[in-house]
């Protein structure tokens, strides 16, 4: 019987038999990954601001008018800068966002990694010093 639940609430959880977004849905995901203007850190979608109400009108206007999401975003980032994005793009000198922490840790991680081994030599040859 549990088996059943679970199996049940898969498939449910899932999506499966959906199809594509309805307008709502879509209209909701695009305006959950634009920031609002005049608003930090903050998507249009949990703005109140009175820009933010405006750019959720233009976003349900084109997405009623059939347009896809990147010509959307597209848009937005043409009128407003592509600061109005709340995830920036993975390419250009705005891919160095993702990268730049990735390598600051890797380095990080290296020079931890040396400076214990050259302590641990260190004490290897104060070691057979002694002895």
């Amino acid at each position: 019987m549990l088996v059943v639940v679970l199996v049940a609430a898969l498939v449910v959880g899932s999506g499966v038999g959906q199809g594509h977004p309805s307008a709502a849905q879509r209209t909701e995901a695009i305006e959950a990954s634009i920031r609002c203007p005049s608003c930090e850190d903050l998507s249009v979608l949990d703005s109140s601001a009175s820009v933010a109400v405006t750019v959720r009108h233009q976003i349900a206007r084109q997405v009623a008018a059939g347009r896809t999401d990147q010509q959307i975003e597209n848009a937005l980032v043409a009128r407003y800068g592509p600061t109005i994005l709340l995830r920036p793009p993975a390419h250009g000198l705005t891919a160095l966002v993702w990268v730049l922490p990735a390598v600051a840790g890797f380095l990080a991680l290296g020079a931890v990694g040396a400076l214990f081994w050259r302590r641990s030599k260190q004490m290897s040859a104060l070691r057979r010093g002694q002895a």
